[in-house]
């Protein structure tokens, strides 16, 4: 799986680093960035409930 995030959209809220550390991390501008974009197989579940629950939508897990 591959996990994509749409910087320009993200309000910052911290849910996706959160809910997923191994692939999502908050940049040192403040906004969530994808740092592992081959999501482990472990954290498969965790990067598609990361999609599921950000409230502007801009993650993509396929």
């Amino acid at each position: 799986m591959i996990a994509t995030l749409d910087r320009s959209g993200c309000i910052s809220c911290g849910l996706c680093p959160e809910t997923c550390p191994e692939v999502f991390r908050m940049g040192d501008d403040g906004v969530a960035e994808v740092w592992n974009e081959n999501v482990p197989p472990e954290a498969e579940d965790k990067a598609i409930q990361a999609q599921e629950g950000c409230p502007v939508s801009v993650i993509t897990v396929e």
